[in-house]
């Protein structure tokens, strides 16, 4: 009995196995990939157990597969299955390996953006937890992402591709970095400013650089100190800006209806407004500048990230601005319109300098991401590098900018 074997050519799964004894009049897909064959009832059900997938009839003959991943190697058994000197009908002329190989790159490619996805909305509603409590379980969990964030720098610092034209700080040295940045948060809680925590960690590091064997290099010095400066320094920032900034109580509509339990209306200070907004407005400009690159970019921005174009970074310019006014107007701060859109830009600029200066430090380190403790983002400092600069100027915005103008 003459059957066709229909199979979409980009994600290699079984669309229909005609029964009619000749090729369908209509694929079900204009991909799709028509493997015409010979083959008795016993080697048509191996056929669908091959796929594995669930089935039902649909029009009579013609039998449907659900639309469930299978492996690019599918199609290769198949061929191999049923190769008896038939002609295999690939239209377009496209070969098997080829459709192969593609199929492949798509099925990874929506995979890692599944995972992005879903890991994604998880740090969303962890970090939004951690955000709204402040206090020690803010500054600790900051603590912990800049400990991991450190221990990912100073690795890229020691990777082929930067240790090819300079001397690496030895690892004890990298170790007590690291944990130096870690506690600088917890610093900054503790006594309300961070100078002379950093004073005296950079003091440290210049000691244990200077006592190490053999000649010290200034290149070790260098990134040792731009290390706690990026890692350790910049993100106590957001301690400040959360935390520090206690006062004054903000009358909002949301604050009005928080429970007493958790704070009521004091809870919600310019400081965890601030912050949230600051926050979101990173994502949005993120989502935007994604979206818009993907729809309209053409004009690349920077050799430093080939695939940033201008595009999407207005895109993402207008994403941040509007969120930031539109969350000024339902948090009551800033009070000025103008306020808010300047809040936005600053907060986009500090977003895509950190951005550009992660992806310098990735480039020299011949790496695509800075680690893989997080599926579909890579490392933690591919995840907050647009935050790394961007509590510095939020802080300076709220703290010194607005009180200049009475806001």
């Amino acid at each position: 009995m003459g059957s066709v074997v229909e199979i979409d050519r980009y994600n290699l799964r079984p669309l229909s196995v005609s029964l009619l004894g000749e090729r369908p009049r209509l694929p079900v897909s204009q991909n799709a990939l028509l493997i015409s064959r010979r083959f008795s009832k016993v080697d048509h059900e191996i056929v669908l157990n091959c796929y594995k997938p669930a089935f039902h009839v649909l029009r009579g003959s013609c039998i449907l597969a659900k639309r469930n991943a299978v492996t690019a190697a599918a199609a290769r058994v198949e061929a191999d299955r049923f190769d008896d000197g038939h002609k295999v009908e690939i239209d377009k002329g496209h070969n098997l390996p080829a459709i192969e190989d593609n199929a492949y790159k798509l099925q990874n490619k929506a995979s890692q953006l599944r995972k992005r996805i879903g890991f994604g909305f998880a740090i969303g509603f962890g970090c939004g937890g951690v955000v709204l409590a402040g206090g020690w379980v803010f500054t600790v969990a900051l603590a912990a992402t800049v400990f991991v964030g450190s221990r990912e720098y100073f690795e890229l610092v020691r990777s082929h591709g930067i240790t090819a034209g300079m001397t690496p700080p030895p690892r004890y040295v990298s170790r007590v970095c690291s944990v130096i940045c870690a506690l600088m948060p917890i610093f900054t809680l503790y006594l309300g400013q961070i100078d002379i925590p950093v004073t005296f960690s950079a003091f440290v590091v210049a000691i244990a650089l200077l006592l190490q064997r053999g000649n010290p290099r200034f290149a070790q010095l260098s990134s040792a100190i731009f290390g706690l400066f990026y890692c350790g320094y910049l993100p106590c920032f957001w301690v400040k800006l959360r935390c520090v900034l206690a006062a004054p109580a903000l009358n909002t509509a949301l604050g009005a209806a928080w429970p007493v339990l958790l704070g009521g209306q004091a809870h919600w200070t310019v400081g965890l407004v601030a912050t949230l907004i600051s926050i979101s407005s990173i994502i949005a400009a993120d989502t935007y500048a994604f979206m818009g690159g993907k729809a309209f970019g053409r004009t690349p921005l920077t050799s430093i990230s080939p695939k940033k174009t201008w595009e999407g970074t207005l895109w993402g310019l207008g994403g941040c601005v509007a969120t930031t006014v539109i969350l000024s107007k339902i948090f009551s701060w800033p009070t000025s319109s103008l306020s808010a859109i300047a809040f936005g830009v600053l907060n986009f600029l500090g977003s895509v300098f950190g951005d550009l200066t992660e992806s310098m430090i990735k480039r020299d380190a011949g790496v695509k991401d800075s680690g893989s403790l997080i599926p579909g983002h890579g490392g933690i400092l591919d995840r907050v590098d647009s935050y790394i600069f961007t509590g510095a100027l939020a802080y300076s915005f709220v703290k010194i900018i607005l009180p200049l103008y009475g806001i």
